[in-house]
């Protein structure tokens, strides 16, 4: 009798998924812990693992489809269900009585039988299924031909419209790299947009052409944060420069050493850094207000969270402990979590848990901005691009490297004299680095 494998619950608060990818087949023989689909939930994509073994007779949702937790996947046909009955060896008849004869008819001996060996049973063996590196796509004709493409690549490709199929890959074993897709986009771009797929829905809106897109699950997650933050949170913000001139100089002194060991030395460890011990110095910003309880949440750990630009949108996932961390780890931790993010190989789990976002806008250029919080925190640092400007400087103008910083804070809990004292106390750490290298 088939059985439903059905979505599990996948994480804290998390209640429902669209169907990224389908990655198996009615007909497959579906093994424990085999990956069933990608789902996108929240700001992460997850693959769902089965519960249950046997051979798949029906999968239940499509590409596209938005499921929740509880609601069936796949119907399973249990291994033990299909596994053909064990062979055992025919009883052997016993030989017929022999009648008496008249004592002068001779009888012939009969020859012994042998005995017959029994048969061992013939065990059922599953077959070992391991994960293809092509995934079936299905054409337009319906039949299904492989793709090798990871699922990063798979995503990134769905995204910008292009058709795997119509791509070689220049990959190992002709699997299709990133740089395969970006470059049918470019030649796309060339060529009037030829060589990618036509965006679904294409129509009018009465004035000209239009193509109207399913708003994706990220971008529909960051829509109701956004209007959470700004209806329920009263944001001020403050804006001011540090003078980095002194810490460019430690870190351009310093790169090609951190280089050597795998690591990209940017200033943003140094900002971490800096904010990690800022807040452990200023409270009132690493807490978070719970107004139905009448309550002001301060949190012991410090947790920065960090805005990264993918292509899916804004991912904010948590550094934790960065007030324990020194820059050389911070700086590992965040090359790490950059490529996870941008790769998708990151679990919701990773986004949770923050006290304070920095949002690094200087990466793409620019210089101020107003943030909007990441609620339930009560503060973001947007930090700018740092340019030449000149300073005075006791009695001379002098050119230094400043950093522009934009401060934004709940009203509600933090006033302007605390916000103001907390981005002092960033600025001296990022206009004496030694405090930063010396910090514990």
């Amino acid at each position: 009798m088939a059985v439903e494998f059905k979505l599990p619950k996948i994480a804290e608060g998390v209640e429902s998924g669209d169907v990224l990818e389908i990655l198996v087949s009615v007909g497959d023989t579906l093994e424990l812990e085999q990956e069933v689909v990608e789902l996108e939930t929240d700001k992460a994509t997850v693959f769902v693992p089965s519960d249950v073994e046997g051979v798949i007779t029906a999968i239940n949702c499509e590409i596209g489809d938005t499921i929740a937790v509880g609601q069936a996947i796949l119907s399973v046909e249990p291994a033990a269900a299909a596994a053909p009955a064990p062979v055992e060896s025919a009883p052997v008849a016993p030989a017929p009585p022999v009648p008496e004869k008249p004592a002068e008819v001779v009888q012939e001996p009969v020859a012994p039988v042998a005995p017959v060996e029994p048969v061992a049973p013939v065990p059922s063996v599953a077959p070992v299924v391991s994960k293809p590196e092509s995934t079936p796509v299905e054409t337009a004709s319906g039949k299904k031909v492989m793709v090798a493409a990871g699922p990063a690549i798979r995503r990134f490709a769905r995204e910008v419209g292009v058709d795997l199929q119509t791509i070689q890959g220049s990959g190992e074993h002709g699997r299709i790299v990133r740089e395969d897709v970006l470059k049918v986009v470019r030649e796309g771009s060339r060529q009037g947009g030829s060589s990618a797929k036509p965006s679904a829905g294409t129509q009018s809106d009465g004035y000209g052409p239009i193509h109207v897109e399913k708003m994706p699950k990220i971008r529909q997650t960051i829509a109701k944060k956004m209007h959470e933050s700004w209806t329920t949170c009263p944001r001020v913000t403050n804006f001011d420069d540090a003078d980095v001139t002194a810490l460019e100089e430690i870190r351009q002194n310093s790169k090609q050493e951190y280089a050597a060991g795998g690591i990209k030395l940017t200033s943003m460890p140094f900002l971490v850094k800096a904010v990690a011990m800022a807040l452990k110095a200023h409270p009132v910003i690493n807490a978070s207000i719970d107004l139905e309880q009448g309550q002001i949440i301060y949190k012991d750990y410090v947790n920065v969270g960090i805005a990264i630009d993918t292509e899916r949108g804004l991912v904010v996932p948590s550094l934790r402990e960065a007030d324990k961390l020194g820059i050389p780890d911070v700086a590992r931790q965040l090359g790490q979590m950059a490529d996870d993010v941008r790769s998708g190989d990151f679990s919701i789990d990773d986004l949770r848990g923050g006290t304070f976002t920095i949002s690094n806008l200087g990466a793409i250029g620019g210089t101020y901005s107003t943030p909007i919080i990441n609620t339930p925190e009560t503060a973001i640092l947007l930090v700018g691009r740092s340019r030449k400007l000149p300073v005075v400087v006791g009695d001379e103008v002098k050119i230094r490297l400043m950093m522009p910083l934009s401060l934004s804070y709940d009203h509600r809990l933090i006033d302007g004299g605390a916000a103001a004292r907390f981005l002092n106390e960033v600025i001296g750490y990022l206009e004496a680095p030694s405090r930063l290298l010396l910090a514990l």
